[in-house]
């Protein structure tokens, strides 16, 4: 190696040792410097695979039990009602009336029904065939004289209709097997859901802790039966549960608790009728009229959400058109004279009656003969045959005019009111409106405070810091009131009233709610409660109509016309059209609430609504006011 090379190799190793120097004080360096700490990667939750068939939709009514996978096309329906064998026997049994009710045999009674029928047939009279001519009046006593000849003819020596078999003592029996129960067995009838509220009573059977146990057995018999899931599997199902508008929160809580810890179901949804029938209907917007067997609801939706304001109730529905129906029917001497509303096999006769015979048609008119046969267990099947004139129409109509249901002394209108606070859940709304009275006070103060002149430095001082903290408290409790903020502020409001003003409102509450609305006057008013104009006018041109109690030929075309006479003046120019929806999309209007379950069973945006097993059972009911996609 020439003297050269040595050179040249010396030469890079010193700058190889020099490059090692600079590496080891630029680590000394870096050692000095404190480097963030970076959190581990967090990996994103992996959102659940929604199984559609692994989730049951429950609509529970009044008269029946709409239930199945959310992946079914129709769900099985069933009557909600449960028939249960006496402990002892010399026990006396207890039937829950089915077409009877309260307030019926008043002293003032047939008067008010006889008022109300005068209104009915003044409304007949006003309005004018599609021909442009007036009916003409059709008396009953040409029905009447027709009818009390008829004799009924023997079709068949044997019905081939039978009691349900009790030899073998079942602890209870459910939906049809409960109807066809001989009386002169040792089995009470109970319907445990009367006007879309847990049917509580001070008579055998009507304690909440016995309703529960009979929506248990029911619920449990339709699921084993009808979807035949077996219970011990219902760990791996999840449920959504459909609620009427208008809710009692102490019952709403035992459900689900019954759902979760009693059935063991997994996970569970809350949501509210009007809400999943717009769901159904495919609708965005729409004032939901829900007309069902024993009450009817009517509420403005707006992109999924129930306008609290426009929530109404009216206590009555299909049974009571049956039972005016009945009533019409016996004015023309209805030649089944042993027809009794006590007897449940003949109001299941009348409510056939009813759905074959009336309408809303005002071209249908005179007199016109119809035949019925009646099919009892131990029993010939009969013919009769039967005139009616005007009654098919008066029946339907009584929805309009409610004073025809000779209904007095209860309350006809129910509307919601604000919760009166659970021990369970202490952070309710009770707890927002007192914090936010308590914050109003505070903001008041510090402004009085800020307004007085500054004598000194100290004083300027003392002022600056006692403010800061009141104000940081007031940005965390907006934060805290979420979407309740709204209602509190309402409720914020009544705190502040006098005493006077809050009993003079409450009292017109009261008398309000003492009204029986017609279907027409309760759309008009839902609707007029909503807050602007536009929605307003949404709502004028979508009035969605579901549920039984108004499947009548011609009911959307004489509601609508009802609704176009009686809106408001101002919005008759503006709304382009009244549209009433009878049947979306060629659906039978009763199962488009429990569709629209099905639909939401199916939304990514569900995820975040689920009310887990463990979550209610550490938490219990703040789990409804957290979870729940309406204010609790």
């Amino acid at each position: 190696m020439t003297q050269a090379e040595r050179e040249q190799d010396n030469g890079k190793e010193k700058e190889r040792d020099r490059d090692r120097e600079k590496e080891k004080e630029k680590e000394k360096e870096q050692r000095g410097v404190k480097r963030p700490i970076m959190p581990p990667a967090i990996p994103e939750p992996v959102q659940e695979q929604i199984q559609s068939n692994f989730m049951v939709v429950i609509n529970p009514g009044s008269k029946n039990l709409r239930i199945g996978r959310a992946t079914d096309t129709l769900p099985a329906a069933i009557p909600h009602v449960i028939a249960r064998r006496l402990r002892h026997p010399g026990q006396s049994r207890y039937e829950d009336p089915w077409l009877l009710r309260e307030g019926l045999d008043r002293p003032e009674s047939s008067e008010q029904r006889q008022n109300g029928l005068k209104m009915v047939d003044q409304a007949i009279w006003s309005k004018k065939m599609s021909n442009g001519v007036r009916r003409t009046p059709v008396s009953a006593e040409q029905a009447r004289s027709y009818n009390r000849q008829v004799r009924a003819a023997v079709l068949e020596s044997s019905s081939g209709v039978k009691w349900t078999n009790t030899s073998h003592q079942p602890e209870f029996l459910v939906g049809e097997e409960a109807l066809y129960v001989n009386p002169a067995d040792c089995y009470s009838i109970h319907w445990p859901i009367r006007r879309g509220q847990l049917n509580v009573h001070p008579r055998p059977g009507g304690s909440l802790t016995a309703v529960l146990a009979d929506l248990e057995a029911i619920w449990s018999y339709s699921i084993q039966k009808l979807l035949e899931i077996p219970l011990k599997d219902l760990k791996y199902y999840r449920c959504i549960l459909l609620v009427p508008d208008i809710y009692n929160r102490q019952h709403v809580k035992e459900l689900v608790n019954m759902l979760l810890v009693n059935m063991g179901f997994s996970a569970i949804v809350v949501h509210q009728e009007s809400v999943c029938a717009t769901f159904g209907s495919g609708l965005s917007s729409a004032c939901v009229v829900d007309v069902g067997d024993e009450k009817t609801s009517v509420c403005c939706v707006e992109d999924g959400v129930s306008h609290r304001n426009s929530r109404l109730c009216l206590a009555y529905g299909g049974s009571d058109v049956t039972r005016c129906f009945f009533w019409l029917l016996q004015r023309v001497s209805f030649p089944f004279k042993e027809c009794q509303l006590s007897n449940r096999l003949d109001c299941m006769l009348l409510q056939q009656l009813k759905e074959s015979f009336c309408h809303l048609d005002q071209d249908i008119s005179g007199l016109h003969d119809h035949e019925f046969r009646t099919r009892f267990p131990d029993s010939p099947t009969l013919l009769y045959q039967l005139r009616l004139g005007d009654e098919k129409l008066q029946a339907p109509m009584a929805l309009f005019y409610p004073a025809t249901f000779g209904i007095v002394g209860q309350k006809m209108t129910s509307l919601q009111h604000r919760s009166q606070g659970d021990p369970a859940d202490p952070h309710d709304e009770h707890y927002l409106l007192g914090t936010q009275s308590r914050q109003d006070q505070s903001s008041k103060a510090i402004a009085e405070r800020k307004a007085l002149p500054k004598t000194s430095g100290f004083d300027g001082e003392q002022s600056s810091q006692g403010t800061d903290l009141p104000e940081r408290g007031t940005l965390i409790q907006d934060v805290d009131l979420g979407h309740s903020h709204g209602d509190c502020l309402i409720g914020g409001a009544e705190l502040e009233e006098p005493p006077s003003a809050l009993l003079s409102r409450k009292t017109a509450m009261t008398q309000f709610e003492g009204k029986a609305l017609g279907l027409d006057k309760a759309i008009l008013h839902s609707i007029d409660s909503c807050a602007s104009d536009e929605t307003k006018r949404k709502m004028y041109s979508s009035i969605l109509v579901v549920g039984g109690g108004l499947m009548f030929q011609g009911a959307q075309e004489f509601l609508q016309h009802r609704i176009l006479n009686k809106m408001p003046p101002s919005f008759r120019r503006v709304v382009e059209n009244v549209e009433v929806i009878t049947r979306p999309k060629d659906m039978d209007p009763r199962l488009i609430a429990w569709k629209g379950g099905a639909v939401l069973a199916c939304l990514d945006t569900t995820q975040e609504m689920w009310i887990y097993q463990r979550e209610w059972q550490r938490f219990g009911v703040r789990m409804l006011r957290e979870r729940a996609a309406f204010v609790w």
